[in-house]
């Protein structure tokens, strides 16, 4: 447990002390966001690439710091290696897609292949899949063609949700930073030491990068933040939902797993969702950018940025212990359709408050 501490210290050190300096850089570089485009919300020119920080302080911290558990035996030791390696391969595509993007633009096609590309290594190579829905519609083990399906689909969903989401001062680094809080919880609980460092170490980058991300925001991440906090949740959500239970304790065995996840991402998966559906019946591509988020309407309403985020934080934090209460509920279905219920009432709420605020203005 010390050494979990150390790893979050470690991350959360590293972005507190390097992102004053990047942010210095970036001005003098020119690298910022300015506000010429109708959709941006900020006033003023900001460095975007506060992804540098993020990865970096995120590796660092998890590299200095991992570990091969002991008692492990042979296979499961070059497992773990093997993981560890797929991680830092696939992240480095994104973190330079990203990048790349953040500085001269990257055509969306050009993203979607690095995406497909970075979910076809991590599926078929490091088999780092869905193979279960463990209850889900009354469904258990799935064939491979399915697992590879799904998996893949999840990835691409994962990772451009975070992406989408990233529109509001601290807004995807404290989702990002919760749902990391809740994986690195289960993986303690269930004795996986290298997950829970990761876990911990992303949510220490992500607490020391957003002392300049909350509003009014200094920097912002960037797709380089954006991809890269899209891909470590990702991997750590399905890892999770495949972890054994064997190490758990009764509390945690009764919990769904994938309901646990769902409610950790749900902000990022609700946004998307409707977003796509809405563009589509449009006529509209889905990934075009525009200002009918979740997180735009609560600013329509008039609400500042801070408490904009804060009302998605406490809305992440209340899903996650909906989940928990699956203790209580054994059929995974029920407990799915509270989880969806409670997302529902306060999409319900965001968007008919937003009328009323459209009506009286």
């Amino acid at each position: 447990m010390l050494e979990l501490i150390l790893v979050y210290l470690t991350s959360f050190g590293v972005a507190l002390y390097a992102t004053p300096a990047l942010i210095r850089v970036a001005i003098l570089k020119r690298l910022t966001d300015v506000p010429v485009e109708d959709r941006k919300i900020h006033k003023r020119s900001i460095p975007t690439v506060g992804g540098i920080i993020i990865y970096a302080a995120t590796m660092f911290s998890f590299a200095l710091w991992y570990k091969i558990e002991d008692g492990k035996m042979y296979d499961e030791i070059y497992r773990s290696i093997d993981e560890f390696k797929l991680i830092i391969a696939t992240s480095l595509v994104l973190f330079f897609v990203g990048v790349k993007d953040d500085i001269i633009g990257t055509a969306a096609v050009k993203k979607l292949f690095a995406h497909i590309l970075v979910a076809l290594i991590l599926v078929l190579i490091g088999n780092i899949r869905i193979t279960s829905l463990y209850g889900i519609f009354g469904v258990w083990a799935i064939p491979y063609w399915a697992s590879v399906f799904i998996s893949l689909f999840t990835y691409v969903v994962v990772v451009n949700a975070f992406n989408l989401v990233d529109g509001v001062d601290g807004l995807a680094a404290g989702v990002g930073l919760i749902a990391c809080l809740a994986f690195g919880t289960w993986f303690v609980f269930a004795g996986n030491y290298s997950l829970a460092a990761l876990s911990f170490s992303l949510a220490g980058a992500l607490m020391g990068f957003l002392v300049f991300n909350f509003a009014p925001a200094k920097i912002f991440m960037g797709d380089s933040g954006s991809l890269i906090i899209g891909l470590f949740v990702c991997i750590l959500a399905i890892k999770l939902i495949e972890l054994p239970v064997e190490k758990l304790d009764k509390f945690w065995v009764h919990i769904s797993k994938p309901m646990f996840v769902i409610a950790a991402v749900i902000y990022p998966l609700l946004d998307t969702l409707r977003v796509f559906v809405i563009r589509t019946l449009k006529g509209q591509s889905p990934l075009v950018a525009d200002k009918n988020h979740i997180h735009h309407h609560l600013l329509h309403r008039g609400l500042s940025h801070a408490k904009t985020v804060i009302i998605i934080y406490l809305f992440t934090l209340v899903t996650i212990a909906v989940s928990l209460l699956g203790y209580f509920i054994p059929d995974a279905n029920l407990a799915l359709a509270i989880l969806v219920g409670v997302a529902l009432v306060f999409l319900f709420f965001v968007l008919i408050l937003n009328r009323k605020h459209e009506k009286v203005s």
